[in-house]
């Protein structure tokens, strides 16, 4: 005898909610307030109301927009949506993916260089109509007896591959080509990625990746200057807090061994790198607390990095540097990765004997440095890249980066869920360097609905003009139906169990993060008015 209708109905209920158990909004949904389902509850009916009022309409130069879309493309009607609006008040708890030199808006960046005499500019051509797309300049801190004072790079005088103050430069830029503004345009469109370029120009992920690189190429002599470097870093803390982000690790190269003193002639080592962090983070919380917003800021620390493709024996020196760095700021250094394009660089059984003997140097030496590897950030099935989440997980990772091939392997899921190995998925990132066409064709819903905690993150948000965390909270809500805030939310909590904090630094953070999180709840519960009449965020 057939069932019947309510039967049916009733075992299709059981069915989607024994499907979605393992989801981590389901496996606390007993324990969220009522004030947190009600506040996921209005950000559900925003975001239907604007997929109707907002995402199905057309707008000028983003053709057939819809939720999720390419980031690039779709960014100037995220930020006219109220649920960006939202977000970008959300506490987001902690940033446990970023590359130090990807990390601050390049606008910004223009700015801090333009303030300096020192920083100069050369480029291999005259800059004209003709070349102007392809003249790739260099950047270099030149002491004060070098300075130059040349005719600008646009003008018929100049001599290909001379150095002339980037204020000069800008200055006396042709008018043609938009005179200074001209030039502020032409630098920006250098240091980050466009939607030309992401989604016409270089489609592959082998093409898209050597723009990429060269975005950190170009800018790294300016950020390496120390007066420069101070506010970089100043700013990426600063700006991060005001994103709702407490606390950081930040993936720090030390490929290159110095950074430039203020004489654009010494070469300092990289343990005042480190120095400056310290004393930032120092007066980061002192000026909190002076304002009385102790709870917006738990700290950083540094993820030591290598690139993947170095030699055996510059992995050796890279483990033992990163040993003597521990023990010399045992409170700063987080972690060991190596970073860069997966698909053509090393992997890591290639390096695995080596990092098998760090282990084993870190209990000589009395400390104790876990790996945080990149892994699996390719489209790949059994290739090299793809082959980096078995070494990652066998050599014990603590997270994996990225980790986007992850979904193709059910035994490694199911390791990372027993073990509780984070997945530091990077949305915005995956797709502007073309491992997906968009937020609903991620595999992210698959790693949460198979039970394997994730955490939110921006990668490299400088070149994607992505800054902060609430453009990829935004592009992550916006591809699930059954993603909501509580989703978020536990993500958020997520990011500072899994951080490398100590258990006492995590209750601390925890407990800030909480208190911040209720304060927003309750302001999202009682946004059922509209939006001109919801109260400030204070």
């Amino acid at each position: 005898m057939m069932a019947s209708f309510a039967d049916y109905k009733e075992q299709r209920t059981q069915l989607i909610a024994q499907d979605r158990a393992l989801r981590v909004d389901h496996v606390r949904a007993g324990s969220f307030t009522d004030v947190e389902v009600k506040a996921d509850r209005v950000v559900r009916a925003i975001r239907a109301r604007e997929a109707e009022t907002i995402w199905s309409k057309e707008h000028d130069g983003v053709p057939k927009a819809f939720p999720g879309m390419d980031f690039l493309t779709g960014k100037s009607v995220i930020v006219k949506t109220e649920l960006y609006e939202i977000l970008r008040q959300m506490p987001k708890g902690a940033l446990l993916h970023v590359h130090q030199n990807a990390t601050v808006d390049a606008k910004f960046l223009l700015h801090l260089a333009l303030q300096h005499r020192a920083i100069h500019i050369r480029v291999p051509c005259v800059v004209n109509a003709s070349s102007i797309k392809t003249a790739t300049p260099e950047f270099k801190p030149l002491p004060v007896e070098e300075y130059s004072g040349g005719p600008g790079i646009t003008d018929d005088l100049y001599t290909p591959n001379t150095w002339v103050s980037i204020q000069t430069a800008r200055k006396m830029f042709d008018p043609t080509l938009g005179g200074p503004e001209g030039f502020d345009k032409w630098l920006i469109d250098i240091f980050t990625i466009n939607p030309g370029e992401a989604y016409e120009t270089y489609r592959t992920a082998d093409l898209i990746w050597k723009k990429f690189g060269s975005t950190f190429m170009i800018t790294d002599p300016i950020i390496r200057f120390i007066p420069i470097l101070t506010e970089y870093l100043r700013e990426f803390i600063r700006s991060s807090i005001r994103d709702g982000i407490s606390y950081i690790e930040v993936r720090t190269a030390f490929v290159i061994r110095y950074i430039l003193g203020e004489d654009a002639k010494t070469h300092l080592e990289l343990k005042e790198l480190l120095r400056i962090f310290e004393r930032l983070i120092k007066e980061t919380k002192a000026e909190l607390a002076a304002q009385g917003r102790d709870d917006e800021f738990t700290g950083l620390k540094v993820i030591y990095n290598m690139m993947r493709s170095i030699s055996k024996e510059e992995m050796i020196d890279a483990t033992e540097e990163c040993i003597s760095l521990k023990k010399e700021f045992p409170d700063l250094i987080a972690g060991f990765d190596l970073v860069g394009f997966e698909d053509l660089g090393t992997s890591l059984l290639e390096h695995a004997e080596v990092l098998l003997r760090f282990v084993d140097r870190q209990r000589d030496a009395g400390v104790d440095v876990p790996f945080l590897f990149h892994a699996g950030e390719t489209l790949g099935d059994g290739t090299k890249a793809d082959m980096n989440l078995y070494d990652a997980i066998l050599l014990n990772t603590k997270r994996i980066g990225h980790g986007f091939s992850l979904a193709k392997h059910p035994k490694l899921m199911e390791i990372c869920r027993e073990r509780q190995i984070a997945i530091e998925v990077c949305p915005i990132s995956n797709e502007i360097l073309r491992l997906t066409g968009s937020m609903p064709m991620h595999p992210l819903p698959i790693l949460i609905n198979n039970g394997i905690p994730v955490v939110l993150c921006s990668d490299d948000p400088a070149p994607f003009n992505s800054m902060g965390l609430s453009f990829d909270f935004f592009q992550v809500l916006m591809a699930s139906e059954v993603t909501g805030l509580l989703t978020l939310g536990q993500m958020a909590r997520d990011s500072i169990t899994f951080s490398m904090l100590s258990d006492h630094e995590k209750e601390m953070a925890m407990a800030a993060w909480e208190k911040r999180w209720t304060s927003f709840i309750k302001i999202v519960a009682g946004m059922e008015a509209p939006r001109n009449q919801v109260g400030n965020w204070k």
